[in-house]
Protein backbone atom coordinates (compact mmCIF):
# COMPACT_ATOMS: atom_id res chain seq x y z
CA UNK A 1 0.00 0.00 0.00
CA UNK A 2 1.32 3.43 -0.90
CA UNK A 3 2.32 5.61 2.02
CA UNK A 4 -0.67 7.76 2.96
CA UNK A 5 1.56 10.79 3.40
CA UNK A 6 3.82 10.24 0.40
CA UNK A 7 5.18 13.47 -1.06
CA UNK A 8 7.47 11.65 -3.50
CA UNK A 9 8.80 14.03 -6.11
CA UNK A 10 6.89 17.09 -4.94
CA UNK A 11 8.54 20.44 -4.37
CA UNK A 12 7.69 22.29 -1.15
CA UNK A 13 8.53 25.82 -0.04
CA UNK A 14 8.63 26.14 3.76
CA UNK A 15 9.08 29.45 5.60
CA UNK A 16 10.41 29.85 9.12
CA UNK A 17 12.36 26.67 8.44
CA UNK A 18 15.44 27.00 10.63
CA UNK A 19 14.07 25.62 13.89
CA UNK A 20 11.00 24.40 15.77
CA UNK A 21 7.93 23.41 13.78
CA UNK A 22 9.38 24.70 10.51
CA UNK A 23 12.50 22.55 10.77
CA UNK A 24 10.33 19.55 11.68
CA UNK A 25 8.19 20.17 8.58
CA UNK A 26 11.28 20.27 6.36
CA UNK A 27 12.58 17.00 7.81
CA UNK A 28 9.21 15.29 7.48
CA UNK A 29 8.76 16.26 3.84
CA UNK A 30 12.30 15.25 2.88
CA UNK A 31 11.85 11.89 4.62
CA UNK A 32 8.75 11.31 2.47
CA UNK A 33 10.67 11.98 -0.74
CA UNK A 34 9.87 15.64 -1.36
CA UNK A 35 12.35 18.28 -2.40
CA UNK A 36 12.14 21.18 0.03
CA UNK A 37 13.18 24.82 -0.14
CA UNK A 38 13.80 25.90 3.46
CA UNK A 39 13.44 29.69 3.74
CA UNK A 40 14.44 31.61 6.86
CA UNK A 41 15.95 34.97 7.79
CA UNK A 42 18.66 33.19 9.82
CA UNK A 43 20.82 31.90 6.98
CA UNK A 44 23.37 30.17 9.17
CA UNK A 45 20.74 28.31 11.19
CA UNK A 46 18.74 27.18 8.17
CA UNK A 47 21.88 25.89 6.45
CA UNK A 48 22.77 23.93 9.58
CA UNK A 49 19.24 22.49 9.78
CA UNK A 50 19.35 21.39 6.14
CA UNK A 51 22.89 19.98 6.12
CA UNK A 52 21.95 16.47 7.38
CA UNK A 53 19.15 16.20 4.80
CA UNK A 54 21.31 16.14 1.70
CA UNK A 55 20.24 17.36 -1.72
CA UNK A 56 16.56 17.09 -0.86
CA UNK A 57 16.72 20.32 1.16
CA UNK A 58 17.69 23.70 -0.29
CA UNK A 59 18.45 26.35 2.36
CA UNK A 60 17.52 29.91 1.38
CA UNK A 61 18.15 33.00 3.48
CA UNK A 62 15.77 35.95 3.39
CA UNK A 63 13.14 38.00 5.16
CA UNK A 64 9.62 36.71 4.53
CA UNK A 65 8.20 40.21 5.01
CA UNK A 66 10.27 41.66 2.13
CA UNK A 67 8.83 41.20 -1.34
CA UNK A 68 12.26 41.23 -3.02
CA UNK A 69 13.56 38.44 -0.74
CA UNK A 70 10.49 36.28 -1.30
CA UNK A 71 10.54 36.70 -5.06
CA UNK A 72 14.28 35.98 -5.23
CA UNK A 73 13.83 32.79 -3.20
CA UNK A 74 10.93 31.61 -5.34
CA UNK A 75 12.94 32.30 -8.51
CA UNK A 76 15.83 30.24 -7.12
CA UNK A 77 13.53 27.28 -6.45
CA UNK A 78 11.96 27.48 -9.90
CA UNK A 79 15.40 27.66 -11.50
CA UNK A 80 16.49 24.53 -9.63
CA UNK A 81 13.36 22.37 -9.64
CA UNK A 82 10.98 23.99 -12.13
CA UNK A 83 7.88 24.21 -9.94
CA UNK A 84 6.50 24.54 -6.42
CA UNK A 85 3.70 22.14 -5.45
CA UNK A 86 3.33 22.94 -1.75
CA UNK A 87 3.61 26.21 0.17
CA UNK A 88 3.92 26.03 3.95
CA UNK A 89 3.56 29.47 5.53
CA UNK A 90 5.12 28.72 8.88
CA UNK A 91 7.22 31.83 9.66
CA UNK A 92 6.10 33.72 12.73
CA UNK A 93 7.17 35.65 15.79
CA UNK A 94 5.70 36.89 19.06
CA UNK A 95 6.00 40.35 20.62
CA UNK A 96 3.83 40.12 23.72
CA UNK A 97 2.48 43.22 25.46
CA UNK A 98 -0.81 44.29 26.95
CA UNK A 99 -2.86 46.79 24.98
CA UNK A 100 -1.68 49.72 27.10
CA UNK A 101 2.01 48.82 26.65
CA UNK A 102 1.99 47.62 23.03
CA UNK A 103 4.13 49.71 20.67
CA UNK A 104 3.53 50.62 17.05
CA UNK A 105 6.82 48.95 16.16
CA UNK A 106 5.91 45.60 17.76
CA UNK A 107 2.49 45.66 16.12
CA UNK A 108 3.94 46.39 12.67
CA UNK A 109 6.69 43.77 12.95
CA UNK A 110 4.24 41.06 14.05
CA UNK A 111 1.82 41.77 11.20
CA UNK A 112 4.66 42.00 8.66
CA UNK A 113 6.19 38.63 9.51
CA UNK A 114 3.13 36.61 10.50
CA UNK A 115 0.56 37.91 8.01
CA UNK A 116 2.21 39.95 5.27
CA UNK A 117 4.82 37.22 4.83
CA UNK A 118 2.13 34.64 4.12
CA UNK A 119 0.45 37.03 1.66
CA UNK A 120 3.71 37.70 -0.21
CA UNK A 121 4.53 33.99 -0.49
CA UNK A 122 1.01 33.12 -1.61
CA UNK A 123 1.02 35.84 -4.24
CA UNK A 124 4.40 34.70 -5.58
CA UNK A 125 3.64 30.97 -5.65
CA UNK A 126 -0.10 30.34 -6.03
CA UNK A 127 -0.42 31.55 -9.66
CA UNK A 128 2.00 28.86 -10.80
CA UNK A 129 0.02 26.23 -8.92
CA UNK A 130 -3.20 27.41 -10.53
CA UNK A 131 -1.65 27.27 -14.00
CA UNK A 132 -0.60 23.66 -13.43
CA UNK A 133 -3.99 22.78 -11.94
CA UNK A 134 -2.66 21.47 -8.65
CA UNK A 135 -1.25 22.83 -5.41
CA UNK A 136 -1.42 22.85 -1.64
CA UNK A 137 -1.12 25.89 0.63
CA UNK A 138 -0.93 25.27 4.37
CA UNK A 139 -0.50 28.21 6.74
CA UNK A 140 0.21 28.44 10.45
CA UNK A 141 -2.34 30.12 12.67
CA UNK A 142 -2.64 29.49 16.42
CA UNK A 143 -5.12 28.48 19.08
CA UNK A 144 -5.11 32.13 20.21
CA UNK A 145 -6.64 33.23 16.89
CA UNK A 146 -9.85 31.57 18.07
CA UNK A 147 -9.66 32.27 21.79
CA UNK A 148 -7.53 35.38 22.26
CA UNK A 149 -4.88 35.48 24.97
CA UNK A 150 -3.74 37.97 27.58
CA UNK A 151 -1.01 40.27 26.24
CA UNK A 152 -1.19 38.99 22.68
CA UNK A 153 -3.20 41.57 20.74
CA UNK A 154 -0.73 41.72 17.85
CA UNK A 155 -0.10 37.98 17.68
CA UNK A 156 -3.76 36.98 17.92
CA UNK A 157 -4.73 39.54 15.28
CA UNK A 158 -2.06 38.33 12.88
CA UNK A 159 -3.03 34.69 13.34
CA UNK A 160 -6.73 35.50 12.97
CA UNK A 161 -5.80 37.23 9.73
CA UNK A 162 -4.21 34.00 8.49
CA UNK A 163 -7.58 32.26 8.79
CA UNK A 164 -9.37 34.96 6.80
CA UNK A 165 -6.62 35.02 4.19
CA UNK A 166 -6.67 31.26 3.81
CA UNK A 167 -10.44 30.96 3.48
CA UNK A 168 -10.37 33.65 0.79
CA UNK A 169 -7.69 31.72 -1.11
CA UNK A 170 -9.72 28.53 -0.74
CA UNK A 171 -12.56 30.26 -2.61
CA UNK A 172 -10.36 31.91 -5.21
CA UNK A 173 -8.16 28.92 -6.00
CA UNK A 174 -10.31 25.88 -5.27
CA UNK A 175 -11.63 25.69 -8.81
CA UNK A 176 -8.07 25.54 -10.13
CA UNK A 177 -7.07 22.45 -8.17
CA UNK A 178 -5.38 24.36 -5.35
CA UNK A 179 -6.40 23.91 -1.72
CA UNK A 180 -5.65 26.29 1.15
CA UNK A 181 -5.87 25.22 4.77
CA UNK A 182 -4.76 26.29 8.23
CA UNK A 183 -3.00 24.45 11.03
CA UNK A 184 -3.65 26.02 14.44
CA UNK A 185 -1.16 24.67 17.00
CA UNK A 186 -1.59 25.02 20.71
CA UNK A 187 1.38 25.02 23.06
CA UNK A 188 4.26 23.22 21.34
CA UNK A 189 7.74 22.71 22.77
CA UNK A 190 9.75 25.20 20.67
CA UNK A 191 12.10 28.13 21.24
CA UNK A 192 9.17 30.53 20.84
CA UNK A 193 7.34 28.92 23.75
CA UNK A 194 10.35 29.33 26.00
CA UNK A 195 9.59 33.05 26.11
CA UNK A 196 6.52 32.24 28.23
CA UNK A 197 7.08 32.63 32.01
CA UNK A 198 7.55 29.20 33.65
CA UNK A 199 4.62 29.65 36.03
CA UNK A 200 2.26 30.50 33.18
CA UNK A 201 3.52 27.56 31.13
CA UNK A 202 3.06 25.15 34.04
CA UNK A 203 -0.51 26.34 34.59
CA UNK A 204 -1.28 25.96 30.89
CA UNK A 205 0.22 22.47 30.74
CA UNK A 206 -2.09 21.48 33.56
CA UNK A 207 -5.12 22.37 31.42
CA UNK A 208 -4.05 20.18 28.48
CA UNK A 209 -5.81 16.82 28.81
CA UNK A 210 -2.62 14.93 27.89
CA UNK A 211 -0.73 16.84 30.58
CA UNK A 212 2.12 17.74 28.25
CA UNK A 213 3.20 20.12 25.51
CA UNK A 214 2.96 19.20 21.86
CA UNK A 215 5.97 18.16 19.83
CA UNK A 216 6.99 19.85 16.57
CA UNK A 217 6.85 16.50 14.78
CA UNK A 218 3.18 16.10 15.74
CA UNK A 219 2.33 19.39 14.05
CA UNK A 220 4.48 18.53 11.03
CA UNK A 221 2.48 15.34 10.47
CA UNK A 222 -0.68 17.44 10.02
CA UNK A 223 1.07 19.61 7.46
CA UNK A 224 2.06 16.43 5.64
CA UNK A 225 -1.51 15.18 5.44
CA UNK A 226 -2.93 18.50 4.25
CA UNK A 227 -0.25 18.63 1.55
CA UNK A 228 -0.94 15.11 0.35
CA UNK A 229 -3.16 13.93 -2.50
CA UNK A 230 -5.45 12.39 0.12
CA UNK A 231 -6.49 15.85 1.33
CA UNK A 232 -7.86 16.99 -2.01
CA UNK A 233 -11.35 17.62 -0.61
CA UNK A 234 -10.11 19.47 2.47
CA UNK A 235 -10.24 23.16 1.67
CA UNK A 236 -10.58 26.24 3.88
CA UNK A 237 -10.28 24.13 7.03
CA UNK A 238 -8.72 25.13 10.35
CA UNK A 239 -7.15 22.07 11.97
CA UNK A 240 -6.35 22.43 15.65
CA UNK A 241 -3.29 20.64 17.02
CA UNK A 242 -3.63 21.66 20.65
CA UNK A 243 -4.07 18.49 22.69
CA UNK A 244 -7.63 19.47 23.53
CA UNK A 245 -6.66 22.72 25.25
CA UNK A 246 -9.21 25.51 25.17
CA UNK A 247 -7.86 28.72 26.70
Amino acid sequence: MADLLSQDGRVAFVTGAARGIGAAVVRAFVEKGARVAAFDRDGEAVRAACAPLGEGALPLAGDVSRRSDVEAAVAAVLARWGRIDVLVNNAGLVRDATLRKATDEDWALTQDVNLKGAFLCGRAIAPGMAERGHGRIVSASSIVARTGNFGQSAYAASKGGIIGLTRTWARELGGRGVTANVVAPGFVDTDMLRQVPPAVLAETRGRIPAGRLGRPEEVASVYLFLASRHAGFVNGAVVGVDGGLRL
